[in-house]
């Protein structure tokens, strides 16, 4: 595969992991555990490939809504899948920065601080970035995007004709913008994701749940990549 055939940034809807645990017989949010542990081994996929950033939708605003029980369970293993990154010498070794998108001040302060931790230790890495989407939603993105710009109006930092495009982009959560939306779970739909940033990616659904996926569906996704023709509306 050539290198300039590869996407360069990769978002990936993570769906399925309740119906997969649900085939096993065991109660829906033990799925997470295996959905985790299948994102350990996307990073290693990705490196390989030479997808240099990757953003991941995790946990959306409408998520808040689970049942208390699966909900405790999920920010259990978000804390400890986190605490257990901020060890992880992939990180230091491919220099990796991370972060993470969308209102994360509605998380307990245990797992804000953790990363909040993750995201000073990688603030200067560069080789490759993983944004993690958490208490994340396109909506509420561009609204605090208009937020932001509406208070640096109050403020006089700018005026309104200067609004354009770029310096809305600016006040994102994120400004870099997918090639390549990926999808899981037999679902053909965004869910919010990447509203703005994603105008233009391609986008690619897999009927394989988020546990299932493997190494060559990565590879089969970025073929398929590979075939169309990118006009961006010309």
């Amino acid at each position: 595969m050539k290198e300039n055939k590869v996407p360069r940034h990769i978002g990936i809807i993570i769906d399925g992991n309740r119906r997969f645990a649900k085939k096993l017989m065991l109660k829906p949010w033990m799925g997470h555990e295996w959905g985790a542990k299948k994102v350990e081994q996307l990073f290693d996929w990705c490196k390989d490939l030479n997808i240099k950033e990757l953003t991941l939708y995790a946990f959306s605003l409408e998520n808040f809504n689970r049942p208390k029980e699966e909900f405790d369970y999920l920010m259990n293993v978000f804390y400890h899948e986190f605490e257990r990154l901020e060890k992880d010498p992939r990180i230091d070794e491919n220099k990796i920065r991370i972060r993470f998108i969308g209102r994360t001040w509605k998380f307990n302060q245990e797992l804000q601080d953790v990363m909040k931790r993750i995201e000073e230790k990688t603030k200067k890495y560069t080789s490759y970035n993983i944004n993690f989407a958490m208490a994340y939603s396109g909506r509420a993105e561009i609204i605090d995007a208009v937020k932001k710009l509406g208070n640096n109006i109050k403020n006089g930092e700018i005026s309104v004709d200067e609004i354009n495009e770029e310096v809305f982009s600016k006040n994102l959560y994120l400004t870099s913008e997918p090639d390549l939306i990926i999808r899981t779970g037999g679902e053909k739909r965004l869910s919010g994701f990447l509203l703005w940033q994603g105008s233009y990616a391609e986008f690619i659904f897999f009927d394989k749940m988020w546990p299932e996926f493997e190494k060559h569906d990565l590879i089969s996704a970025v073929e398929e990549f590979n075939k169309r023709q990118r006009r961006f509306g010309q």
